[in-house]
């Protein structure tokens, strides 16, 4: 009897995973992000200061994973409103740089392909759209599709992925998620799934974790990798 390993699925994070958000793409959604902060925590006398912006953004990141969280729990903000004040950035697509031949690698690839990104669906359309890659995701899943019990809950929350593994009957030991950020894929690794750290557009990425499965510079690194299979589910 011939034991063959079934395809990976494969789950692609986008901002600085699939493109540099950093050079300018997140520049201009901080400054949006401040002003929006600075309304909300004025709660209808001056704008806030920057020293209150940056107080209030670290301690909803380190509490809730995402400062949006913690805007929706304090200030009662909505979730769609700010997504789409956020991240409408005129000349988007002047803003985007990606390396050439994504799309021919990630059809080289084995196995299914999802898009897995805390950004909202039409920005993430916009930018998979401009790099040409869109038709090889079976799936884009953004951040207003990670709701669990009426809350939001977009990575690195576990439960949002055990939901999605149920939803999509997808065996986490055959996914593979391809992150920039460690605390998504620390979730992930919690779950049984094989993580690779995508450094190439991070300043200072630091250390391989020992708990890492695979980190590579950038997404073209992958199919360098040839033993994700022992990270996968088997079948006769």
């Amino acid at each position: 009897m011939n034991i063959k390993p079934l395809a990976p699925v494969w789950l692609f994070d986008l901002d600085n995973t699939l493109h540099n958000a950093s050079h300018a793409i997140f520049p201009a959604m901080v400054e949006k992000m401040n002003a929006y902060m600075a309304r909300v925590l004025a709660n209808g006398e001056a704008p806030a200061s920057p020293e209150q912006i940056s107080a209030a953004r670290e301690l909803y990141w380190r509490r809730y994973g995402a400062t949006l969280l913690g805007l929706v729990r304090h200030h009662g903000v909505d979730a769609a409103h700010f997504l789409r004040e956020t991240h409408e950035l005129p000349g988007l697509e002047a803003m985007i740089r990606h390396e050439r031949g994504l799309g021919q690698l990630l059809r080289r690839l084995p196995g299914r392909k999802i898009l897995l990104t805390n950004a909202p669906r039409d920005y993430a359309r916009k930018v998979v759209g401009h790099m040409g890659i869109g038709r090889a995701f079976s799936d884009q899943i953004t951040i207003e599709s990670m709701v669990v019990h009426r809350q939001l809950r977009p990575k690195p929350s576990r439960l949002m992925l055990r939901r999605l593994m149920r939803r999509e009957r997808l065996d986490p030991r055959r996914c593979i998620l391809v992150e920039d950020t460690l605390d998504n894929l620390r979730s992930a690794h919690a779950l049984g799934m094989c993580t690779v750290w995508v450094t190439q557009y991070l300043l200072k990425p630091g250390k391989r974790p020992a708990w890492l499965d695979v980190k590579v510079k950038s997404v073209k690194h992958l199919s360098k990798h040839k033993n994700y299979g022992k990270y996968t589910a088997r079948t006769a």
